[in-house]
Parts: C-alpha cells; sequence; structure tokens
C-alpha cells in the first residue's frame, strides 16, 4: 500500500466512524425497513447507513445522507452468494451474467473455471479474471485441481501444482476448486499432494467432489484438509459428509437438483452447516426461474425459517471462503443489500453493491464497461468420414450409458444391440443411440464410441463441443451421416450446439469463445436454445434439458459409465472398457 492510499483508506475509515455516530451525513440511508441480522436470526426494525461503499451503521439510531430510500414495509437483507458454480455454463460472458443474476439478489459467486481451463489453460483463467473486474457482481474464482479431470485423457491444456500455485497468488483466487480425482487423493498420488499442500499452506479453501464416496475413504478425504462438497444426491449421503464438518453444498442446477432431496434435513435442522450452489445453469433457467432467489423461495416454502436460509446463502459462504467483509448487515461490513417484499414471497425490490443501488425491481441499473472477451476457434479437427462413426461390435450385447433423469449419475448397462456385418445399427423399436466423443484441441484423429440408453432418439443426431470437462466434441445420433454433419457444423461454428437430420443441420447456438461462451444477450441464447432443444425434441428426444444431458455424459469423474475420446470409461472400476475406438493420430 502507498502512502497516498494509506492515506485515503485512513481518511475513509475515520469517516464512517463519524456517521456511525450521527457526526457526518453517510452516502445513503435505508429507513423504513426490517434489518435481518444473521448472527442471531432476529429481524427488527432499524435503518442502515452506507458510507464509501461499507455499511457504516445499523440499528434503530437517526442518521442522515445525503440520499435517502424508504423501505417501509420491506426486509433488508445481506446480498446473496453462489457457492459453487462454473461461470461457463451459462454459456454467458462476465458482463452479461451480471445482468442477469445481480436483479435476483446475487451479489457475489464463488467460481471453478475448470471448463475454460481444460480448453485454454490458465491464459483461459486469467481472461475471465479480466473480463470479470469491474462489475456489480463479486466473481472470485477457485484454482482447478483437475485439469484435465481424468489422466487418460486429452484436453487443451494441462495445469501442474506450479500453475496452481501461480494462480493461488491471485487475490480473486480463494482456494483449490473441487477436487474431483478422489481416487488420487486416497492413493497419495504426488501431483495431487502437491496441488492440496498449496492450498493448505497459504491457509486457504479446499472445495470437494466425492459422489457416493462413503466410509473410511470419506473420511480419508476429508483427512486431506477438504472442508466441502456439492456432489451429494441422497439424504445420507449429506449428512455422512456433513457429521465429519464438511460444508454441505446443495447443488439446484439445470441438469442436478438435489435441492429437493435434501430439504428435509435442511429443515430438520441436521446438516449443520449447508449453502446453495447452482454449479451447472444454463441462460434460459436463470432468465424463466431466477438464481438463488428462487431456490430460496423453495427452501423457505418447505418450512425453514426464512432467516436460517438467508444465512446459509450469505454469511455461512462468506466465512467459509474467508471473505470477512460480506454476508451480513453490520457495521464495517461491505455494503452489498438486498431488499425484498418479504420473506415468503422473497421478491427482490431493489439489490446494492458497495453502497450503489444496481437493480430495481428486476431493472438492471448498472453500466459497467467491462473489457471485450476474445473469440478464437478452439475447434481443432482432423478429416472426418461417414466410417469413423461405425461401431463394430463382437456380439449381441454391449455395455451402455444408461442416463438417470435430473442426475448427472449414470448407470452402466448391458444392452441388446442390432448388427449387421458386425456394425451396430440403429433400432427404433429400442432406446439405443450411438454415443461419440472426438478430440478437437489437437486434431489428432482420436475418436471414442460407445452406446447410450435413454435419450428417446427416433432419428437424426445432436451434438455439443460442451462436454464436461476435457470438452471435446460430443455427439449423440442414430446413423454415421448425421453425426458426421454434426462434428462438421461445430467444426464450422467454432463450437456450439447443433441438431441434425439427414445430413442437415435443422438448429444451432454458436459458442465461438472456447467452444463454451457466446458473447450474445442472454435473451438471444434462450431463444437459440428453446431453437435446439425443440429441434432435438422433434428427433424424438424427450429429455427437458438433452444438451446438458449430453454434455455430462463425458465427465470421467462421475460413477459410472461415460464416453471419452479414447472410449467408454468405466468410473468406479478406473478402466477403458473393450468398445469402439478409432484413434488415426499414428495412421
Amino acid at each position: 500500500m502507498t502512502r497516498d492510499s494509506e492515506s485515503a483508506s485512513l481518511a475513509a475509515l475515520w469517516r464512517r466512524i463519524r456517521v456511525a455516530r450521527g457526526e457526518e451525513p453517510g452516502d445513503l440511508l435505508l429507513t423504513g425497513g426490517r434489518v435481518l441480522n444473521v448472527f442471531t436470526g432476529e429481524i427488527e426494525p432499524g435503518d442502515v447507513v452506507l458510507a464509501d461503499g461499507r455499511i457504516a451503521g445499523v440499528g434503530p439510531y437517526q442518521w442522515s445522507a445525503a440520499e435517502t430510500i424508504d423501505v417501509s414495509g420491506q426486509v433488508i437483507l445481506p446480498g446473496l452468494i453462489d457457492a459453487h458454480m462454473h461461470l461457463e455454463s451459462t454459456l454467458l460472458v462476465p458482463v452479461e451474467l451480471a445482468r442477469v443474476v445481480v436483479p435476483h439478489g446475487t451479489t457475489t459467486i464463488i467460481a471453478d473455471p475448470h471448463e475454460i481451463a481444460n480448453v485454454l489453460g490458465v491464459p483461459g483463467i486469467e481472461m475471465l479474471l479480466r473480463a470479470s473486474e469491474g462489475l456489480p457482481l463479486d466473481i472470485f474464482f477457485m484454482a482447478p485441481s483437475c485439469v484435465p479431470a481424468a489422466p487418460f485423457e486429452h484436453a487443451g491444456a494441462v495445469l501442474d501444482a506450479d500453475a496452481v500455485a501461480q494462480l493461488l497468488r491471485n487475490e480473486r483466487v480463494l482456494g483449490l476448486a473441487e477436487m474431483m480425482n478422489f481416487p488420487g487423493v486416497l492413493a497419495g498420488a504426488d501431483d495431487v499432494l502437491q496441488k492440496l499442500a498449496c492450498a493448505a499452506d497459504a491457509g486457504l479453501a479446499i472445495d470437494g467432489h466425492a459422489p457416493g464416496l462413503s466410509g473410511r475413504d470419506l473420511v480419508a478425504y476429508v483427512t486431506a484438509g477438504i472442508r466441502s462438497d456439492h456432489e451429494s444426491t441422497t439424504p445420507e449421503e449429506a449428512l455422512a459428509k456433513a457429521r465429519l464438518g464438511m460444508l454441505v453444498q446443495v447443488r439446484d442446477g439445470s441438469s442436478a437438483k438435489n435441492l429437493d432431496t435434501l430439504l428435509p434435513l435442511i429443515r430438520d435442522g441436521k446438516l449443520g452447516r449447508w449453502c446453495l450452489c447452482t454449479d451447472d445453469v444454463h441462460p434460459d433457467d436463470l432468465l424463466e426461474q431466477g438464481h438463488l432467489d428462487a431456490r430460496l423461495r423453495r427452501v423457505i416454502a418447505a418450512g425453514v425459517p426464512g432467516a436460517e436460509a438467508v444465512r446459509h446463502t450469505s454469511l455461512v459462504p462468506a466465512e467459509h471462503y474467508g471473505l470477512d467483509d460480506r454476508g451480513a448487515i453490520a457495521p464495517g461490513y461491505r455494503a452489498d443489500l438486498i431488499v425484498v417484499d418479504d420473506l415468503d414471497r422473497f421478491n427482490v425490490t431493489s439489490v446494492l453493491k458497495d453502497g450503489l443501488v444496481v437493480a430495481r425491481h428486476g431493472r438492471y441499473l448498472a453500466t459497467p464497461s467491462a473489457p471485450p472477451v476474445p473469440q478464437q476457434n478452439s475447434v481443432h479437427l482432423s478429416d472426418l468420414c461417414e466410417e469413423d462413426f461405425q461401431l463394430r461390435l463382437g456380439a449381441d450385447e454391449a455395455p451402455a450409458i444408461e442416463i438417470v433423469p435430473e442426475q448427472i449419475l449414470t448407470r452402466k448397462q448391458t444392452v441388446r444391440v442390432s448388427r449387421r456385418d458386425g456394425l451396430w445399427q440403429f433400432d427404433s423399436r429400442q432406446d439405443v443411440a450411438l454415443v461419440a466423443s472426438i478430440e478437437r484441441h489437437r486434431a489428432t484423429g482420436q475418436i471414442g464410441l460407445g452406446l447410450v440408453k435413454g435419450f428417446g432418439l427416433k432419428r437424426g443426431a445432436l451434438g455439443s463441443s460442451v462436454a464436461h470437462d476435457s470438452h471435446n466434441l460430443i455427439l449423440v445420433g442414430t446413423n454415421p451421416k448425421d453425426l458426421l454433419c454434426c462434428a462438421e457444423t461445430l467444426h464450422q461454428m467454432g463450437g456450439g450446439f447443433v441438431a441434425v437430420t439427414d445430413g442437415q443441420p435443422i438448429a444451432r447456438l454458436a459458442l465461438p469463445i472456447a467452444g463454451l461462451l457466446s458473447p450474445e444477450p442472454a435473451e438471444v441464447l434462450a431463444r437459440q436454445l428453446d431453437e435446439v432443444h425443440r429441434a432435438a425434441r422433434s428427433l424424438g428426444c424427450s429429455l427437458p434439458a438433452p444438451f446438458g444431458t449430453l454434455s455430462f455424459l463425458a465427465l470421467s469423474v462421475i460413477p459410472e459409465l461415460r464416453i471419452t475420446d479414447r472410449g467408454l470409461f468405466d468410473v468406479c472400476r478406473q478402466h477403458l472398457l473393450e468398445a469402439g475406438l478409432r484413434d488415426r493420430s499414428e495412421s
């Protein structure tokens, strides 16, 4: 800190003290409302006076300010914090994400940028850091722990312990992101332990990712310093993690929805420390449903006291991530506030960020000047042909990925198949389609093939450049011609989503930034998403979010069976299955 900045900081501190004592007017006064105290759970009448972006005073005292806002009959709450999300899953650049979520009361997001890291590496994370500066939404990041997600996958980058250590030196990086490689933790893999030590030595948070882990393995995982997890899909799993001191991040996103399942534990007060997170949420859902406010309405409607629900969506995540300047309405805290009509309806009427009104009655008032996010075509393919999408099978039964509705978990199934000359043939009487993963970062020509049950396709194909976490191209379809058209269209667009039938695209959505993000407004993307979803339904797909479900079929760290560019991968047994690998990288 320079002498000038130190003087300015001392002057601001002295001013807040004088404002609190009523000796000097503040910048803004919220008067006539009731104030939620997240420390005690009380909701009492009181005013809140702000100065220099901070809360100078709160309580039943007389203050003056340059501007006064009457919030009579309403409740003043701390700004909401999304404790774990992947910004890239919204498909939105940061400035557009802020425009969408801030009117719903979200003032802070903890983002894991491992999606863009898998494509562009550290430069991609630095790009998001720059693009999220100066917004009325604080976006903090965690340093990705598993890039690539599995050691055998071909991602666009590799982040080793040195890269993680470099990222952790940034003041906006709060710790180590979800440690998905729980087998590496339990086996004491050197690179995994080095990353854990980097965060622990810096006194920073370490996020977890341990779907289904239990017993001594879970104890050992927590012993490694991992203190949170967002993968609980049953009450028993959540309770086991809570008993070991983990912060249970209750996930409710577009594809994975665990809130309703875990609500009885929350209502009965058995989880202790919990918070809400969206993990992966799509722009159409944000526009139609809202953000954390929509989840809080459901929590409160289920019988959880409003004061408790808000505390676990503000103070609890703030304290967990070392954000000691926010999460409460108390003197000296950052003036990130929201005003709601009442806690039951939870309609957000005003949002303040750093003491400025940035949204009112759903209207975004801020005009930030964020730097543009550069576009670059990150989809690199070798020449493809229809033969690349022919799956040769040696029997009339084959392993298949079975989709679990509204979960990102999958099941490993054995299905009967139709063959001709040893090649898989689509049978409209079966709900089985071909799934393909194509390496797209270095044009190696490597293609993994397999089968998937549960998409409902009757014809055509769907394709995406969003394929967690390595983000190779992922396709699902009924015939080689349409699968080839999907791949070629995604290549031409620089990434995105596409639906194809009879060798022609019938709907598409372009994601020209790393094959993950679009510079378009959320409303445009929502309309395009609706178009590709309707196209998918016209092909027979019965899933509510087909491209979200498709993108998770490649996530090789969540049980049971996944598709990678090296073929089908059994997550539980940690090995590749003998099915459908086409590798032309050495031809």
